[in-house]
């Protein structure tokens, strides 16, 4: 058993090789005081700094960009790739905010549209899957509804062991569990005690049960669970968009009823379904997209390696097509 601080914090983690992750945490702790105009400046700042470093996650950004928005002429998109790493860095201090903030802090900057459905939804008693997608706005988006109705959260845990105990306390404070992504049992119990799972399963999945499901038109592997889920617990689903507003103007999350009929008898068809809410999110606000993501891995070694060396040259022109 690993010795502990009265704190509740393992000795291991003052081991020098843990001192950079406290300096990055210090660091947040104190960008937390500023005044939300100034967090968001200090967010784009560091946004900006990090463009122009040579990272391959710019050469992934512009290699999906291109892939998902072709209409957009090249310098429309290298704009937008230039917001988008502004809008990194404001969700990176906006993190601190989720952490550190008050319930009154987030009165103040966010609204939240349509808790009726939510509220309806859970009036039924069998829970809520509110599904929603990596814009850099998640962090923020889910400690904005929480405010609201207490959640479930679903979580990838860092390899950082320090970062991991970090997340799961402070998330913890706020949300009712924290669940990694492949806690399919807590998730049923959550639901089953008509409580909200908030999930986001819009990143590349290639485990059991993955599909290709067309995103913006191009296969993307795709966890296909969720109409499974839903259908085993008889849990209402709601898609959820959440958004910075411009300028400092605060933050919205919005929940949206399901399309009628679903989930249907093909968990393709409600995937794709929802695949369809996340494209009309990003083409409202494409700069707050997760773009860094490689989306387009493939299942199986037939489908195009987008982030091969197509990732270090302009994107294609011309999307190619596979069923």
């Amino acid at each position: 058993m690993t010795s502990a601080r009265p704190s509740g914090i393992p000795l291991k983690f003052l081991s020098p090789r843990y001192w950079p992750t406290w300096l990055g945490l210090g660091l947040m702790r104190l960008i937390q005081l500023l005044p939300h105009a100034l967090l968001l400046l200090g967010g784009r700042l560091i946004g900006r700094l990090v463009r122009r470093l040579p990272l391959h996650y710019t050469q992934v950004a512009r290699c999906n960009l291109g892939l998902c928005l072709p209409e957009l002429t090249l310098e429309q998109r290298e704009r937008v790739l230039n917001e988008h790493f502004e809008a990194l860095g404001m969700g990176l201090c906006e993190s601190a905010m989720t952490w550190w903030g008050s319930d009154a802090d987030f009165a103040r900057l966010a609204r939240v549209t349509g808790i009726e459905h939510l509220r309806q939804a859970l009036e039924r008693g069998r829970g809520a899957i509110l599904l929603t997608a990596h814009f850099t706005t998640l962090e923020i988006g889910a400690r904005v509804l929480n405010t609201q109705v207490p959640l479930n959260a679903m979580h990838k845990r860092p390899k950082n062991d320090l970062l991991a105990h970090f997340f799961e306390h402070h998330r913890g404070r706020h949300a009712l569990r924290i669940f990694s992504r492949d806690n399919v049992r807590g998730m049923v119990r959550a639901l089953r005690d008509n409580e909200c799972v908030w999930y986001a399963p819009d990143q590349s999945y290639r485990k059991k049960g993955a599909a290709m499901i067309h995103f913006f038109g191009i296969p993307a592997a795709t966890n296909v669970f969720t109409s499974r889920l839903a259908q085993m617990t008889g849990a209402a689903v709601l898609f959820i968009g959440h958004e910075r507003l411009p300028g400092n103007a605060g933050y919205c999350v919005t929940i949206n009823c399901a399309p009628t009929g679903y989930p249907s008898d093909s968990a393709v068809n409600d995937a794709e379904q929802f695949h369809r809410f996340v494209e009309a999110e990003v083409r409202r606000n494409p700069a707050q997209y997760w773009w860094i993501h490689r989306r387009f891995k493939g299942l199986t070694a037939d489908y195009p390696n987008y982030y091969g060396s197509a990732a270090r040259r302009p994107a294609p022109a011309v999307r190619p097509q596979k069923s």
